[in-house]
């Protein structure tokens, strides 16, 4: 019986790992193909001696049979909340699977995702699969955000923070990094967050000062991510660049465990430290250059350059900085003006696009300042505008031809979901962004905000 219940909790890591490995590679990669080969072979060992084995998830653990494997839970956590997720309760696989079968139910399972706004999020495709079963799929319609959704997605932020933690402290504190699983991460976390910058600015406050950092670091991800898709990127290369954003301060985490956290006055050597945190971070990334690729630890050097190399480290040469650490940077810049900190408050989405506008050509590259605020918008989605004829909308898309002039949804006097598009309005502008922690508090519970924005891949 050891042996048996041995080979399936084996079959639960195989399973994530060929789920991951089905989200992150394309269908014809080797990398996929070996992990399909892997969990396809421990099936058909456990299916000799019986005629269907069936994996369920039991109040969030994993199970089999009478058996629930609590200590796998525990390290399969992103397995049981992708599956819930996906509302499948169980899986069974009975003889005469195949691997053709497995296969094509572990790409509908990975590949599977919110299919648009209003609609109910999509399952793995069972049509053709005579030996595999999979439990059944509860629609969850997330149109309109209740006050438990609102909740929800609060609950899923921060998790998504403790997950970032988790990541970089791993390279802190030197330890192995486990690829495929910082990937499926940045995948599910790039799922549940798309396009929702603004929004996750309305609705989350964070108050634990340790966690201001991490928060930072999940937004400027999100918005690089954002960002290379709306450029074209492939699915790949956006992971990379997610990548790159997670890890591109570890310099300055490292130096805060060290120095910045010191009580007293900084010594000379040690305020030289804080301004060579770039390359702390690039020499921390080094060794982790087999694992992670090359990109974060450029990033990380680049990333305080600027696009006229008036910034540091100082280079001996004129070369320009690297694409992703000019996007990087514009994101870092554009998060960090939009939160609210202890020692500032955020800055209206108007008075950021003037600020960093002024930079053009000095920070940022002029053409890619353009592009990153003709998809996030002079006013972006999700934020709370007071209109020239006093009445109060939200900002429901944006328009890239012309920034200032978005689709807005009137709220306030209530009007039954009117949307006006700037654009053809020549008489009607938003006067000014009214904030989510003040004046615009009370129109945040309206309930038609703004559906998630669907995934690009």
């Amino acid at each position: 019986m050891g042996g048996i219940r041995d080979k399936v909790k084996r079959c639960f890591l195989l399973l994530m790992n060929a789920i991951q490995a089905g989200k992150i590679y394309s269908t014809d990669h080797p990398k996929f193909q070996e992990f399909i080969g892997h969990l396809y072979a421990n099936l058909k060992e456990l299916l000799e001696a019986r005629q269907e084995l069936t994996l369920g998830i039991v109040s969030g653990e994993l199970a089999w049979e009478e058996e629930i494997f609590f200590d796998l839970s525990a390290k399969l956590a992103g397995l049981i909340s992708f599956l819930e997720e996906s509302r499948v309760e169980r899986i069974v696989f009975s003889q005469g699977l195949t691997l053709a079968e497995l296969r094509q139910f572990i790409i509908s399972l990975a590949r599977a995702r919110q299919s648009g706004q209003g609609e109910e999020k999509e399952g793995p495709d069972l049509n053709g699969l005579q030996h595999i079963r999979a439990g059944r799929l509860r629609a969850t319609v997330r149109n309109n955000l209740s006050d438990r959704e609102e909740a929800e997605l609060k609950k899923k932020y921060f998790s998504a923070v403790q997950t970032v933690d988790q990541s970089l402290n791993l390279v802190l504190e030197e330890r192995e990094v486990d690829y495929l699983d910082l990937r499926f991460n940045l995948l599910n976390i790039m799922e549940n967050f798309f396009g929702r910058h603004q929004e996750l600015l309305n609705l989350v406050s964070v108050k634990e000062r340790d966690l201001v950092t991490f928060v930072h670091l999940l937004n400027v991800t999100l918005l690089v991510m954002f960002f290379a898709s709306r450029l074209g990127f492939a699915s790949d290369d956006v992971l990379d660049l997610g990548l790159a954003a997670l890890y591109h301060d570890i310099g300055k985490l490292y130096i805060s465990r060290k120095i910045i956290k010191k009580k007293g006055r900084l010594t000379e050597a040690e305020f030289q430290q804080v301004q060579s945190h770039p390359i702390i971070g690039a020499r921390i990334l080094q060794g982790y250059k087999e694992s992670l690729g090359y990109l974060p630890m450029v990033a990380a050097f680049e990333h305080h350059l600027r696009y006229d190399l008036s910034g540091y480290p100082k280079l001996p040469d004129t070369r320009k900085p690297h694409l992703a650490s000019m996007m990087i940077s514009i994101c870092d810049v554009y998060d960090a003006l939009s939160l609210k900190r202890s020692y500032k408050k955020e800055f209206p989405p108007d008075k950021i696009y003037e600020l960093m506008t002024m930079e053009k050509g000095k920070a940022f590259p002029p053409e890619l300042l353009d592009k990153f605020f003709q998809f996030v918008g002079l006013w972006p989605v999700g934020t709370i505008a007071l209109l020239s004829d006093g009445r109060v909308g939200v900002v429901r898309q944006v328009n890239e031809q012309d920034i200032a002039r978005p689709v807005v949804e009137i709220i306030a006097p209530q009007s039954n979901g009117e949307q006006v598009d700037l654009s053809q309005n020549g008489t009607l502008s938003i006067i000014r962004a009214l904030d989510p922690r003040g004046e615009g508090k009370k129109y945040l519970k309206h309930p038609k905000r703004a559906a998630p924005v669907e995934t690009p891949f």
